[in-house]
């Protein structure tokens, strides 16, 4: 009788190593491609062409009046018409770039500003409810302060970019630290990772998934503010941008051209996001088993 019980708790022991063990090997194979655009790429392709259909029946029911939803084909053309004259993608890329650059120059400044908050209390008090306020405020409040300190060029610009971007990014790394187990931080400082040494062996990698949803977060804001200040400071001397050509067509009363512009302004922030930001996340989500399949 003994020896069956001591088989039963052998078994029993066994059979919760196995689960925990199961537990620890986290699964991180890729999923099928076929299976990525079934569920992932074709539930936003319909749902996009759901809104087209849309339009285009509103449009040809005369629900509504041209003058304030355009047809999908005037829309096509005035792309087709910025194609052939070889400007579509000048203004994208004079968009792109600036947003990038300024969004890789708040990276460069809210980083280190993010870790100084969260480590340093005196300068967490006295910074951290600024950086709330700030993140708070919209971009748009900046242009006309921006315009008188800079002018018209692409440092009024870069400005905007970075007083609407810095407190994004410093946030989300403050969020991410404030979670980092403080066992953490034991172990580092019991192993010599003190400083900076440990804010970049420790604190860094430990806060790396809120440190993301930072970035992308900043990267939102940093094209939201690019734009708000497209649109409100436009000039020759700037070059054509995505949100000059915005404002062109509300000066210019064309509608297609309004639309179409709110259209390329959408696809490039998402595109963005889809092919840097999200990949990243996916990519430390998956290496801390926070996430089984992609």
């Amino acid at each position: 009788m003994a020896s069956t019980d001591t088989k039963a708790k052998t078994d029993d022991l066994a059979g919760l190593e196995a689960g925990l063990d199961a537990l620890d090997a986290v699964q991180t194979h890729r999923t099928p491609v076929r299976e990525v655009l079934v569920k992932k790429v074709l539930p936003p392709v319909l749902a996009v062409g759901l809104v087209l259909v849309v339009w285009q029946v509103l449009v040809s029911l005369k629900v509504t009046d041209e003058t304030k939803l355009p047809a999908l084909s005037a829309v096509w053309d005035s792309l087709s018409d910025m194609w052939l004259k070889g400007t579509l993608l000048e203004v994208i890329w004079t968009s792109v770039s600036r947003g990038l650059l300024g969004f890789l120059l708040a990276l460069a400044i809210g980083t280190p500003l993010g870790l100084l908050v969260a480590r340093v209390k005196f300068v967490r008090a006295a910074i951290g409810p600024i950086l709330q306020g700030l993140q708070s405020l919209p971009s748009v409040a900046w242009v006309p302060p921006a315009v008188l300190w800079f002018g018209l060029n692409d440092a009024m610009m870069f400005t905007v970019i970075l007083l609407g971007a810095v407190p994004s990014i410093a946030n989300g790394l403050v969020s991410g630290i404030d979670q980092v187990p403080p066992l953490f931080l034991r172990a580092g400082r019991t192993l010599g990772a003190t400083g900076l040494r440990g804010a970049w062996h420790v604190v860094m990698p430990a806060a790396l998934p809120g440190y993301v949803a930072g970035l992308k977060q900043g990267w939102a804001f940093s094209w939201r503010s690019l734009m708000a200040a497209e649109i409100i400071a436009s000039s020759p001397d700037l070059g054509l941008g995505l949100g000059q050509l915005l404002e062109n067509g509300r000066n210019n009363i064309d509608l297609p051209g309004v639309f179409l512009a709110i259209i390329l302004i959408l696809v490039v922030g998402i595109a963005i996001d889809l092919l840097i930001f999200s990949p990243v996340e996916r990519y430390v989500l998956r290496s801390r088993g926070l996430l089984v399949k992609s």
